[in-house]
């Protein structure tokens, strides 16, 4: 159970933090717990808030990596797999389920497979798939929401700090 002023990662939303646990009564009298979320990072207006069942199973919620997985995360980039599926339906359902888990390791995995994708493409002139960009871009996100808070910097610094602390 997370505490108040805890910070999480909350589906693909990003990172939130935990500024209340509420109780309410529902209408057949049950008392239910809720977190009341604030997303740190946020297209929202400042002022948005989610509440979300303490006991949520559907949406991915959990605490934020240490410093010291963040940085075994970033040595370990240039050994991740990638993983590729020529079928666009199913790449982008396999794509969208990987981050919905939230898991930063699969995060690596899809902004690695899709960069290299379309690396190749540009070098045989095609585009990039708008449903690969688009979960490149919210997998980008989530990491440098997570990043920029365990390691204190700006989610804009996160691409350029991954990049200077890969191991050549």
């Amino acid at each position: 159970m997370f505490k108040i002023n805890d910070y999480i990662m909350y589906g693909t939303v990003g990172v939130c933090q935990v500024i209340d646990i509420t109780k309410e009564t529902l209408m057949n009298n049950i008392e239910k717990e809720y977190y009341v979320l604030s997303p740190v990072y946020s297209k929202y207006p400042k002022k948005t808030v989610i509440k979300i069942p303490v006991d949520n199973k559907k949406i991915s919620m959990r605490t934020l990596l240490s410093k010291e997985d963040v940085n075994s995360i970033i040595n370990s980039i240039p050994e991740t797999e990638t993983l590729w599926i020529n079928n666009d339906r199913q790449r982008n359902d396999e794509f969208k389920t990987m981050l919905r888990s939230g898991n930063c390791d699969d995060l690596i995995v899809l902004i690695r497979s899709i960069y290299l994708d379309k690396k190749k493409r540009k070098l045989d002139g095609k585009k990039a798939c708008k449903g690969d960009d688009e979960i490149m871009q919210t997998a980008e996100k989530l990491l440098n929401e997570e990043f920029a808070i365990i390691l204190d910097i700006p989610p804009e610094e996160v691409k350029s700090y991954i990049k200077s602390h890969i191991p050549q």
